[in-house]
């Protein structure tokens, strides 16, 4: 990780992007009773949910740890898939979480958890309209057009701890989107772009779900989440084509999200699919 005094350069000198005030987002966030031991910003690092699983893995980092970085270099996304911003164009951290007592069967809710925690946060601090599609992108409407915002990466740490990594655009221009396809929250219409209290709201949120579900015992329907998530996600009722390991794909209708947050597909033969893993490609608009 680059220490805070490095040199400074042009990546750094916009005004329009002021730097975290990890001070305050401390104080908002970490308190008796909270979820959130300790919150560390760091300038720069190549990717947040590997730093903080080192650091699980070291016995140097607790569950409520949360890791933010001003510049992301090596931001992982699904499928092994890059994810790189202009320094402080946008919010990339990840958290650390240990659900012991959950059973872990249920654990594969965590990212979906944390996609209706963040879509549900960003809705209310940037007034913005966020979709879910399935299993973890943030989908905001740019132009009259959907476009991936956001996305969730969830990986298993060192025993039954899980870092959740959540990186979102948040002020990217569009000169500045890494493909056509892409959005930020300024693109589609923010009320507000101020970091600090997105990041808050979307932490609040998370620590919220996260406390539901675990009281549930990782039940997705007793602790509404599995409702929640169907609400909000842009899959459901498209025609869609799956592309699942192997090099096989499938086409069909999504119906619904499993009990074991699987991506249910009726096929024009007839037949259920669930599918629970693989790269989802909406069709048609729902």
């Amino acid at each position: 990780m680059t220490p805070p005094d490095a040199a400074d350069d042009s990546r750094w000198s916009d005004l329009d992007r002021p730097p975290l005030n990890a001070a305050a987002l401390r104080r908002g966030l970490v308190h008796e009773g909270s979820l959130w031991r300790e919150i560390r910003v760091v300038r720069s690092t190549g990717s947040t949910n590997s730093d903080l699983a080192a650091l699980a893995q070291s016995g140097e980092a607790a569950e409520g740890t949360v890791l933010v970085a001003e510049e992301q270099t090596a931001g992982r996304g699904r499928l092994d898939r890059r994810w790189t911003a202009p320094a402080r164009s946008g919010l990339y951290f990840s958290v650390l979480l240990t659900p012991g007592d959950v059973p872990v069967a249920r654990w594969g809710w965590l990212p979906l958890l944390t996609g209706v925690a963040v879509a549900t946060g960003l809705s209310r601090s940037a007034g913005v309209d966020t979709a879910l599609k399935w299993p973890n992108d943030l989908l905001v409407t740019v132009g009259g057009e959907e476009r991936k915002a956001g996305g969730i990466l969830a990986e298993r740490a060192a025993g039954d701890a899980v870092v959740v990594g959540v990186g979102v655009n948040v002020t990217l221009r569009q000169d500045e989107l890494p493909v056509p396809q892409a959005g930020s929250l300024a693109l589609a219409g923010a009320v507000s772009t101020d970091r600090d209290p997105l990041l808050r709201a979307m932490l609040r949120s998370l620590e919220d779900w996260y406390g539901r579900w675990r009281a549930a015992d990782g039940d997705p329907a007793a602790s509404g989440l599995q409702e929640t998530y169907a609400a909000g996600c842009a899959t459901l009722g498209r025609t869609v084509r799956a592309e699942l390991p192997g090099d096989r794909s499938v086409i069909g209708e999504a119906v619904a999200v499993d009990g074991d947050g699987r991506l249910v597909l009726a096929t024009a033969d007839g037949v259920q699919e669930p599918v629970g893993a693989g790269d989802i490609v909406h069709l048609r608009p729902a």
